[in-house]
């Protein structure tokens, strides 16, 4: 992520929600409307910006490798988005490929920590992963639901399967899946003290104060929940137009008429 993650209230719900899922080895839901932050929150709980690229990266080791290592033996946890049309065999390939890799980096983290001359190696690397998190789960064909109910069963790998809203009810069809999942979790998008906390990141990026007394304030805080209803992927879309109008058009303060302008520019749905 090119920008520094801001952590909210629903992002800590959501790793509540993961270390109960994890530590009950089971499987759980998080739903949500598009754009609210779920994917964010998962790739954060798994460090999967730091991991995925070193990973895709594979090749001789060099000094960098153990904060990676420590990376993935802090989250046991692999993340996952499914092709569209993904044949269940490549989805299962792709997910044993992963738990190896971040079972590897675990496994030589724990290595590292072994007194001198001592090594001792896990038969089995990918038993270091504890959670998997499936993004985009309304792509999961039955038969991958099936699988991966059997990966559940056969070797307790607790799962979280992410959605949007009614994925809940579809995953109802399958019994065998459903009379497994231990925890439901609702992503939410960002209510009123929230947004003001994000916002407030948003201005001081920009090298501003925001002052919700401020009447000018509190017009652009007006104008930006309308636009964006709490979504956080529309408000991390809208602040770069935001500073694109100011710096066009040598603006220091940010009002409801430079919101406007930037929201031109996006596509935003109804």
């Amino acid at each position: 992520m090119n920008q520094a993650f801001i952590v909210t209230k629903e992002h800590r719900r959501f790793t509540e929600f993961a270390n109960a899922v994890r530590k009950e080895k089971t499987i759980g839901i998080c739903h949500g409307a598009a754009g609210v932050g779920k994917t964010n929150s998962a790739r954060r709980y798994a460090n999967w910006d730091a991991l995925e690229p070193y990973i895709n990266a594979w090749g001789p080791r060099g000094d960098h490798d153990a904060k990676h290592y420590a990376l993935a033996n802090r989250s046991r946890t692999v993340f996952y988005t499914p092709e569209v049309l993904c044949r269940p065999k490549d989805l299962m390939h792709d997910i044993d490929h992963w738990q190896i890799k971040v079972g590897i980096c675990a496994d030589e983290h724990l290595r590292s920590l072994m007194p001198d001359g001592e090594v001792v190696r896990q038969n089995d690397v990918t038993r270091l992963v504890e959670l998997l998190i499936i993004d985009e789960a309304e792509r999961l064909t039955p038969t991958a639901l099936e699988l991966l109910r059997d990966r559940h069963d056969r070797t307790h790998l607790a799962m979280i399967l992410i959605g949007m809203p009614g994925v809940d009810e579809r995953f109802r069809h399958y019994p065998q899946l459903y009379s497994r999942l231990g925890f439901s979790h609702h992503y939410r998008a960002l209510g009123r003290e929230e947004l003001l906390f994000v916002l407030d990141r948003h201005w001081k990026r920009l090298g501003r104060t925001l002052d919700p007394d401020d009447f000018t304030d509190a017009q652009a805080i007006a104008a930006i929940e309308r636009i964006t209803r709490g979504n956080f992927r529309l408000l991390e879309r809208l602040f770069p137009q935001i500073n694109r109008v100011l710096k066009i058009n040598q603006l220091d303060t940010i009002t409801d008429d430079v919101i406007e302008a930037a929201a031109s520019i996006l596509v935003i749905g109804n």
